[in-house]
């Protein structure tokens, strides 16, 4: 009887070993896999890979009309710029596949709301009762969170696909996300910088004005 019990317990503590063995080595390994990420938006080949990228996408921007719901200006470039990053990144995270179906998502809710106004206009009423002014439960549910939570739901607002996302997800989303924007900065600056020194030569090489005798 004593022989069972002493198998049972040590069957356990082995089993236990086993799992904890096993998520060191699945920590080891997401470890390894975000610095490699990490690693990769720093890399020279990368930014050249995004530049490409972002030169098709502002020339896509600057040649085709815009239409009256598409976006203008600087939203465009600022929408293609994060477009060619996502593109870059291949859609292997969860931030870049948010960017890549962020337009389809967008055209369903603007069919959506016109609907939706084209309803509520057809059914108003000649009736002038007062409204009470509505109190939202998610902002009274918001304002009694801890201050460490209200934190993490902002930064999960900020990284794009992760607002209802789980802190360790948020958080390699966010370092993931960080690394790439500044990949992003680092080309665009590059990219302005040869733009405005091909600018600036070209007027230099033009012929001087004719002076009037």
């Amino acid at each position: 009887m004593a022989s069972v019990i002493t198998n049972q317990v040590t069957n356990t503590n082995s089993d236990r070993s086993k799992r904890k063995k096993k998520k060191k080595s699945m920590i080891k390994e997401n470890q390894q896999s975000q610095n490699q990420n990490h690693a990769r938006w720093k890399s020279e080949s990368q930014q050249q890979i995004y530049s490409s990228k972002l030169l098709q996408a502002l020339s896509q921007v600057s040649l085709n009309s815009p239409s009256p719901s598409a976006p203008r200006g600087g939203r465009a470039v600022r929408e293609a710029a994060d477009r060619a990053l996502a593109l870059a990144a291949n859609g292997k995270t969860r931030w870049s596949r948010a960017i890549l179906t962020s337009r389809i998502k967008l055209k369903f809710r603007k069919q959506k709301r016109q609907r939706g106004s084209a309803a509520a206009v057809a059914s108003v009423t000649g009736s002038s009762r007062s409204k009470k002014p509505r109190f939202s439960v998610s902002k009274l549910k918001a304002k009694s969170l801890p201050a460490v939570q209200r934190k993490v739901k902002v930064l999960g607002r900020l990284v794009p696909g992760c607002r209802k996302q789980p802190l360790p997800v948020i958080l390699e989303e966010a370092t993931d996300y960080i690394a790439a924007l500044e990949m992003q900065v680092r080309a665009m600056s590059a990219l302005a910088e040869l733009l405005s020194g091909s600018g600036a030569s070209s007027s230099s090489s033009a012929p001087p004005p004719p002076t009037s005798q």
